[in-house]
């Protein structure tokens, strides 16, 4: 379950999936029903699904709990949308990506390596004075890293926001998000808000 709840302003977060028309405007759109129900886009991800001619999105979305709990049906009304589902309470899979930018002299080079290494990121392109690394995982980690590379002077981050889908079923029959007795170590715990994943 990934639902969480700011204390201080009471609001809740919910996971949405959705497949769209791929259709100039149709993100305008939806950025409107939002702002209109009061709901705050806390990231989104879209690109090409499987489906020609079909993008998915994925959003976090974040308000009211009796408001937020009703942003599938209110996007499943337009009529760009081809289908909406609201994940937040299945058993799912989600990442986030950063692409992070560090100052590198040669001085400080070999511990941002290192740091790369603890972190299991790619380095992906070393200049002569930058070092940019991919990162892959929960909002904590990546926010961990962020925290740690700042002493050697950040340039540039750029980050994808949560992607998600679905658990596969681990028995026949199963549907697929189920929750089941025998989850991965992932699941073992409640995620906290921020919280994306497993490193």
């Amino acid at each position: 379950m990934t639902t969480s709840t700011n204390g201080a302003s009471g609001f809740q977060q919910r996971t949405i999936i959705s497949l769209v028309q791929d259709r100039p405007g149709v993100l305008a759109r939806i950025s409107g029903l939002f702002r209109r129900r009061g709901f705050n886009i806390a990231s989104l991800a879209v690109g090409r699904s499987e489906r020609p001619g079909l993008s998915r999105m994925t959003f976090v979305v974040e308000g009211p709990p009796h408001v937020v709990r009703h942003v599938a049906a209110q996007l499943d009304r337009l009529v760009e949308v081809v289908e909406v589902q609201d994940i937040t309470d299945k058993n799912i899979v989600w990442r986030e990506l950063a692409l992070i930018k560090v100052a590198a002299t040669s001085e400080h080079r070999g511990e941002i390596l290192e740091l790369a290494s603890i972190f299991r990121v790619n380095v992906i392109d070393i200049g002569a004075k930058t070092l940019t690394m991919e990162v892959t995982g929960g909002r904590n980690k990546i926010n961990s890293l962020i925290e740690l590379l700042r002493r050697f002077g950040i340039k540039e981050v750029i980050r994808t926001g949560r992607v998600a889908t679905l658990r596969g079923a681990l028995i026949e029959g199963q549907e697929e998000g189920a929750h089941t007795i025998a989850e991965s170590v992932e699941h073992f715990y409640t995620p906290t808000a921020g919280d994306s994943g497993s490193v």
